[in-house]
């Protein structure tokens, strides 16, 4: 396994459920239960519904966080998950979050972060990959991808 602190999803979720991603106690529910998913350890929540439409929120891990900014006018959810430790599933949160916001595709990047450098002592880096997905069957497009 690769020596790493922290493993670091950024998702572009596009088809959400506009219904869902505008109901800010929704998106709180989901966002707790995601952390849940990933075996992360939930400390506090902080949500807000704007008006017309739209929830930020982040749900504050001991490993770090999930967060969200959603535009249900758009029916696109942007999520920020993003854990350390090697008992977490960060990739299990995400299957979990768009298949609750009911998306029907997503832009996913993969950033390993805090990857030690072999030249110089003291100096951490992080590696990226970025995948694209419909997602008609998302747990198993989702297993596939992640």
């Amino acid at each position: 396994m690769i020596n790493t602190i922290g493993r670091h999803y950024v998702v572009e979720a596009s088809g959400c459920n506009p219904e869902v991603i505008n109901d800010m106690k929704r998106v709180e529910e989901i966002l707790v239960q995601a952390a849940k998913q990933a075996r992360a350890s939930v400390v506090t929540t902080a949500f807000h519904r704007f008006y017309p439409q739209g929830v930020s929120g982040v749900v504050v891990v001991s490993e770090s966080h999930i967060a969200v900014h959603t535009w249900p006018e758009k029916g696109y959810a942007a999520l920020d998950i993003y854990t350390c430790g090697d008992h977490t599933m960060p990739d299990e949160a995400v299957k979990y979050v768009l298949k609750e916001f009911g998306a029907t595709s997503a832009h996913i990047t993969y950033i390993v972060r805090g990857l030690e450098s072999e030249d110089k002592k003291d100096l951490y880096l992080h590696e990226l990959e970025t995948k694209e997905e419909r997602l008609d069957n998302v747990k198993e497009k989702l297993d596939m991808v992640l």
